[in-house]
């Protein structure tokens, strides 16, 4: 896919093509003198985006079929109620997404205060004065008299911005555009929050299981040294032997902190994902043998524009600046005002009300920028420029959209073939250590070969772990990748519901 990026400025108007050549607030006046009697005139467009690349037909580890529908709630799909659990937590209690969430609301905001542009403003005013005039400034001479007057007025006054050029509505639909993005902006940290959770998880059972395989290769290899040394004190063994025992021991046992330190400080994590302190978390947790890996598929690459709410917001933020570039335009002509009063002003305070108190003003203004210094050249320029660079933003998500997918795919199907292969080298091992313990408990091979064996099998069971912990967490990378999980659909008394699909992968650990 080779990206292209052009562009294209379209004016859209009823003017001659040499009169769309001309100053642009020059052609707003002419403009505005030909459209005035029957209200339609210049139609300003935005640019339009030449060279978006394209989506493949189909992506390069799966099949061309196509996928159902998102769904929120993927993380039970791994078959964990712990972890179900603690994804309602995260999406109710995670400080990220209670953030974004408070973004979207000052997005909402900003968007209403664009768009009260679009309606007249409303007024009230009510004012109570009392005047004393010197005397010495009526007269030079005297007799110098000092006068007062009271003066009450109650009014309302509006004033309505005619958007005949369409300023008004391009502002305001940046706006709502800004707030869509916003929106798809919090979607993107809850999958990011939940995918985060669901690793941290992954990560928790990966090393309770290390750990769970550590301490009975410890307490096999405590067994050994007893027998080693009932043939030291028998005779037939040496002290060579035992200090070779101890050794390997020692050095198991001093694997048991560090994987206590990475055990504690993710369950830390987990409770600060779920918006929790430490001390009032308690996470559980299990075995990566009990969780179910779910098939997933990927559907076709022109459904993931509809899935990743990344994509969702680099479009929505791409149409707002479009938007604003028609404002920019829009500013280059005349600004028509429309304003009115209706006050009630009399000197004393019961006569306001009569009618003979009404006073009342309605003018129409105009105005046109003529010369301003190249300032309205400059935020023209800059509203195109980032369009563009927001247009390259664009295409990038979309082509790391579809690079995320492949690589999760590939990342799946490797890490599920290398659990089944090292499943094998855990059985083989397994096979020759026991072999090897019942020959040196008969005598007939040294412990150098037992001490092989040993480390053999404990290297081979805690290499699987880790495959697996790799395949749980690629099958992460691909729900995130693909924009979160999928359903079924399902009918039920005439109504159409969402229902988690059911199949999974059953775990290959080989143990």
């Amino acid at each position: 896919m080779a990206l292209h990026p052009g562009f294209e400025l379209r004016l859209t108007t009823s003017l001659p093509s040499s009169l769309q050549r001309t100053r642009p607030q020059i052609a707003g006046l002419v403009c505005l003198a030909l459209a005035l009697p029957s209200l339609s005139g210049c139609m300003l467009d935005g640019l339009t985006p030449v060279g978006v690349p394209q989506t493949p037909d189909a992506f390069l580890g799966a099949k061309p079929i196509s996928a159902w529908p998102v769904s929120t709630d993927w993380p039970r799909a791994f078959g964990s109620p712990e972890l179900s659990h603690l994804a309602d937590a995260v999406v109710q209690g995670n400080f990220d997404i209670a953030a974004a969430v408070a973004r979207i609301e000052q997005a909402d905001a900003q968007a209403l205060q664009a768009a009260s542009q679009l309606y007249p403003q409303l007024d009230g005013t009510s004012n109570a004065q009392r005047t004393q005039v010197p005397g010495t400034t009526r007269t030079t001479t005297g007799p110098f008299k000092t006068t007062a007057s009271n003066m009450f007025s109650l009014g309302i006054s509006a004033s309505y911005a005619l958007d005949f050029f369409g300023k008004n509505r391009a502002t305001a639909e940046a706006g709502d555009l800004n707030t869509v993005a916003t929106a798809f902006d919090r979607d993107t940290v809850v999958l990011t929050s939940l995918s985060s959770l669901a690793n941290s998880y992954f990560s928790v059972l990966a090393a309770q299981d290390r750990l769970r395989i550590l301490r009975e290769n410890i307490k096999s290899a405590s067994e050994i040294l007893e027998a080693i040394k009932a043939r030291l004190d028998a005779g037939t063994g040496t002290a060579l032997d035992t200090a070779q025992q101890e050794t390997l021991l020692a050095n198991q046992r001093a694997q048991v902190p560090g994987l206590e330190q990475t055990l504690q400080q993710t369950r830390n994590n987990l409770a600060l994902l779920a918006g929790r302190t430490p001390e009032t978390s308690r996470i559980a947790g299990g075995s990566l043998r009990s969780l179910t890996i779910p098939r997933v598929r990927p559907g076709l690459p022109s459904e993931l524009l509809l899935r990743r709410p990344d994509i969702a917001a680099a479009e929505a933020r791409l149409n707002a600046q479009n938007a604003s570039v028609k404002a920019a335009r829009a500013a280059f002509f005349p600004s028509i005002n429309l304003t009115g009063g209706l006050t009630l002003e009399s000197l004393t305070l019961a006569n306001l009300l009569r009618p003979e108190a009404l006073a009342t003003s309605l003018a129409l203004g105009l105005t046109q920028p003529i010369f301003n210094g190249r300032n309205l050249e400059g935020l023209e320029k800059q509203a195109e420029g980032r369009y563009r660079e927001l247009l390259g933003d664009y295409a990038k998500t979309i082509v790391q959209a579809l690079t995320d997918v492949e690589n999760a795919l590939i990342a799946v199907r490797q890490t599920s073939e290398q659990v089944r292969l090292l499943g094998i080298s855990v059985q083989s091992a397994r096979r020759a250590y026991d072999i090897t313990n019942a020959r040196l408990r008969e005598g007939t091979i040294d412990v150098v070969t037992l001490l092989n064996t040993e480390q053999s099998l404990f290297n081979a069971q805690d290499a699987l772990v880790q495959a697996q912990l790799a395949r749980a967490q690629a099958s992460v990378t691909l729900f995130q990748a693909l924009g979160g999980g999928f359903s079924l659909p399902r009918v039920l008394t005439g109504d159409a519901i969402m229902a988690s699909e059911p199949a999974v992968q059953p775990a290959e650990d080989g143990q």
